[in-house]
């Protein structure tokens, strides 16, 4: 997961304050409900002595955020009487959860958010295509296709000898028609930098279509039956396989990350061993297993780099004692290191349950278990 994200959380001091809240108003007692949810945080961010701009900026976007539809969650983060970052939820969090400290608690946001693979998606016909697509962290993207070449579109059966002009002028037609669909495909997989592309559709045209794609892209296509142009068709199954589609990606990505872990000769394992690369910045990738429950602290300093399990390990006369996680992923932030988030029985092997694939290793590099 890339965290570039979270930057603006680290560009200004704290405290601050850290709010999860299910922000569901799908049933008719909806809005009080929230109320009741956002009083009951705001209270317990009052007794951890946050600012009362602070929480007051909190409470407008609460009351004044747009809506969203069916169950959802909201992530906002404040500071200095300003909320500073604000994520929707694709679902409520796990627990409404409040928090305040010198760094902002975003361990529940980048566990929940997961890895937000980059994907395009066409639904081809004979006559074009609709594209659509998805960047980490940007808004959905969509293109239309209508091919300039439109008649014939079908082969057709006259008979006589017409017949065989009529098959070759259809087939030309389909073919530039993919040509200009796969092209939009192209253009548009490039600017979201995508990772996986879903070609659906009619089964002749979107065979026609990738086949046309760049040798890139035609690597990360995955057809699949379903899709089609036609007004009021259905979407249900085209919706699922796409989901599936991106879910098996960003599995192959986690085994990826696993696997690059498992060939480092034990270095990089447990909390010391990482929190001693990430102050060399040598940390590529950090595993963690999500674990809500941690009362791990870690000892950080000024900069993202500032980070012991030991505060004599810090140069620095006020060293102060966070979350772990919340300490983590300041300093993977602060490096342009990535993170991959794991659930419980995920990584059974990992010390501390942390561990980190590292930018190279050196006589200098700590093992598994050494400061």
């Amino acid at each position: 997961m890339e965290l570039s994200f979270l930057r603006p959380l680290y560009a200004r001091g704290g405290p601050w304050a850290s709010v999860y809240l299910d922000a569901s108003r799908d049933t008719e007692d909806a809005a009080p409900a929230l109320d009741l949810r956002w009083r009951a945080l705001r209270e317990e961010l009052e007794h951890q002595q946050a600012a009362p701009a602070t929480l007051a900026a909190l409470d407008a976007l609460v009351r004044e955020h747009e809506p969203g539809t069916g169950d959802y969650g909201l992530a906002a983060f404040a500071a200095g009487g300003e909320v500073v970052y604000t994520e929707y939820l694709s679902a409520p969090p796990r627990r409404d959860l409040a928090a305040h400290g010198p760094l902002p608690h975003t361990m529940p946001l980048v566990a929940q958010r997961g890895e937000r693979v980059p994907w395009v998606r066409v639904v081809a016909g004979r006559t074009g295509a609709r594209v659509d697509g998805l960047s980490a962290g940007e808004a959905p993207r969509r293109a239309h296709v209508r091919g300039g070449n439109r008649h014939p579109i079908r082969r057709v059966q006259p008979g006589g000898w017409a017949q065989a002009r009529f098959q070759r002028e259809a087939m030309t037609s389909w073919k530039r028609n993919a040509g200009d669909s796969a092209a939009a495909t192209a253009d548009l997989a490039e600017r979201v930098n995508a990772e996986v592309v879903v070609v659906a559709g009619d089964p002749q045209a979107r065979t026609m279509l990738a086949g046309q794609l760049p040798a890139k892209w035609q690597d990360r296509v995955v057809q699949v039956d379903a899709g089609s142009l036609a007004h009021g068709a259905k979407t249900e199954k085209l919706e699922d396989l796409t989901v599936q589609a991106i879910a098996e990606t960003e599995t192959d990505h986690v085994d990826t990350v696993k696997d690059r872990f498992g060939v480092q000769e034990r270095v990089g394992d447990g909390l010391p061993a990482v929190t001693a690369a990430l102050r060399r910045d040598q940390v590529d990738t950090m595993l963690i297993v999500d674990d809500p429950s941690s009362t791990e602290r870690l000892w950080i300093g000024p900069e993202p780099t500032d980070i012991a399990c030991d505060p004599a390990d810090l140069i620095t006369t006020d060293p102060l004692r966070v979350r772990a996680d919340a300490a983590l992923i300041r300093a993977l932030v602060g490096t342009d290191a990535a993170l991959t988030v794991l659930g419980p029985d995920e990584a059974p092997e990992l010390t501390d349950g942390v561990g980190a694939v590292l930018r190279y290793v050196d006589a200098g590099t700590p093992g598994r278990g050494d400061g």
